[in-house]
C-alpha cells in the first residue's frame, strides 16, 4: 500500500513539473545581488497564480549557484523571494517591493530582479 501511495505521489509531482514547463517561456532577466555577479541574459520565466513567478537562467550559469529564483506575491506590490541552489538549498532572499519606475522589477534590501 505504501508503494502505491508513493507511486501516486511521484506521478502527481511529475505532472506538476510538466505543467510548469508547459507555461514556461523565455524572457530577458536581470538579477543583481549584493556580492553576486550580476546576471543579464535569457531566462526561463514560469508564471504562477496571482502574479507570482519563477525564473531560471538559460544558456549560461547564472545567479551565482542559484538555479531557480521564485517571487511569491504576498500582498499587492510585495513579494517574498527565495533562491534554490544546485545543492537543493532553498534560501530566503527576503521581501521585495515592485519598483514604481519599472514595474518589471522587484527590489529587496540587497537585490533586484527584473523580468522583461
Amino acid at each position: 500500500m505504501r508503494r502505491i501511495a508513493a507511486l501516486i505521489a511521484l506521478i502527481v509531482a511529475a505532472q506538476s513539473v510538466l505543467l510548469l514547463d508547459a507555461s514556461a517561456r523565455p524572457a530577458k532577466c536581470v538579477v543583481i545581488g549584493n556580492g553576486m555577479t550580476p546576471y543579464r541574459g535569457t531566462c526561463k520565466f514560469t508564471p504562477d497564480n496571482g502574479g507570482s513567478f519563477a525564473i531560471a537562467p538559460i544558456g549560461k550559469p547564472g545567479f551565482d549557484g542559484v538555479t531557480l529564483v521564485s517571487v511569491a506575491i504576498v500582498s499587492p506590490g510585495v513579494a517574498e523571494v527565495r533562491g534554490l541552489t544546485r545543492d537543493g538549498i532553498n534560501s530566503r532572499w527576503g521581501e521585495a517591493k515592485r519598483a514604481k519606475a519599472d514595474p518589471a522589477c522587484w527590489v529587496g534590501d540587497d537585490f533586484k530582479i527584473c523580468v522583461y
